[in-house]
């Protein structure tokens, strides 16, 4: 194996999402996926990005994040990332197929607030691969700053499954621990539109056909779309709040169907998402002040 050595490109502007995805599911059935690949070392770094307050609007609302506010909320820096993210993982040189990828966790370290009228620098690249006990997971890191100082980053874990386990639409992310129970703070019950999915894509520009339709869905080996993972997480961080300094761990653990209902529940920093009357754990985390108390 030949082992690139990392090059840094800068960008003029957010690469256009359509033609990212329509590569990347071509080139999908020639992937093998091994743990021990090479992967890109290229560093993609964005200059100058300001956000669209319109789009940053819709996002807020999907989410349940307040409109209007002078910052942006934990989770929108993996938006603004998400097509620089795509870039590199529909390229020939990605080992891992997009089609299926499966995102399994992501942790985000926010340095300080970010408000919405500032210019960031975002850079992402693919930080390694790992074996996991189901295939091949990489890992995707993002970095932002402003006025030359980190200010928001993280890591995303992204699992193609290989063999039985890819052909199962069925599981999703890390299996539910036997031991994992909910929180004994009081549950929330969110009845879940169906156009939940179709929303969160026009706002995030993720329009993976699993979480649009049902009939795109089924190809997937799903029974209806599911919701993305990154809007479970930012819907629970809505509801839960971060300081302005903080850290956010996020664990995907099974989907959430479409339309469905779920029941979320937290304490003491811990928080989750459950279905099946709360037998069924879609999705677990934790949020704190950094640096931790």
């Amino acid at each position: 194996m030949t082992t690139a050595h990392p090059t840094t490109t800068t960008l003029t502007g957010p690469p256009a999402l359509a033609p990212l995805l329509a590569r990347g599911a071509l080139l999908s059935p020639l992937k093998r996926p091994r743990p021990d690949a090479d992967f890109p070392r290229t560093r993609l770094v964005l200059p100058g990005l300001r956000v669209d307050l319109a789009r940053l609007a819709a996002y807020e609302r999907v989410c349940g994040f307040p409109t209007g506010e002078d910052a942006l909320p934990v989770t929108y820096p993996h938006v603004l990332g998400f097509s620089l993210a795509m870039r590199l993982m529909s390229g020939r040189d990605f080992p891992l197929p997009l089609l299926g990828l499966v995102h399994t966790s992501i942790a985000i370290t926010r340095y300080a607030a970010m408000p919405t009228a500032a210019a960031y620098e975002l850079t992402t690249y693919v930080e390694g691969l790992a074996p996991h006990h189901r295939g091949t997971e990489a890992t995707v890191a993002t970095e932002v700053r402003a006025g030359g100082e980190p200010v928001w980053e993280s890591r995303s874990t992204y699992l193609a499954r290989h063999g039985d386990a890819r052909a199962s639409g069925r599981e999703h992310g890390s299996p539910t621990p036997a031991s994992a129970g909910p929180t004994s703070a009081p549950a929330r019950e969110w009845r879940l539109a169906g156009d939940v999915g179709r929303r969160y894509g026009a706002a995030s520009g993720d329009r993976n056909p699993i979480h649009l339709h049902p009939l795109t869905a089924r190809l997937f080996g799903f029974p209806r779309a599911i919701a993305h993972g990154m809007w479970t997480v930012a819907r629970c961080l809505a509801e839960h709040g971060t300081p302005d300094a903080t850290t956010v761990r996020a664990e995907f653990r099974a989907p959430v169907l479409l339309p469905g209902t779920v029941t979320y529940g937290a304490e003491a920093g811990r928080f989750e998402l459950r279905g099946d009357s709360g037998r069924r754990l879609h999705l677990s985390g934790e949020v704190g002040p950094y640096p931790a108390a």
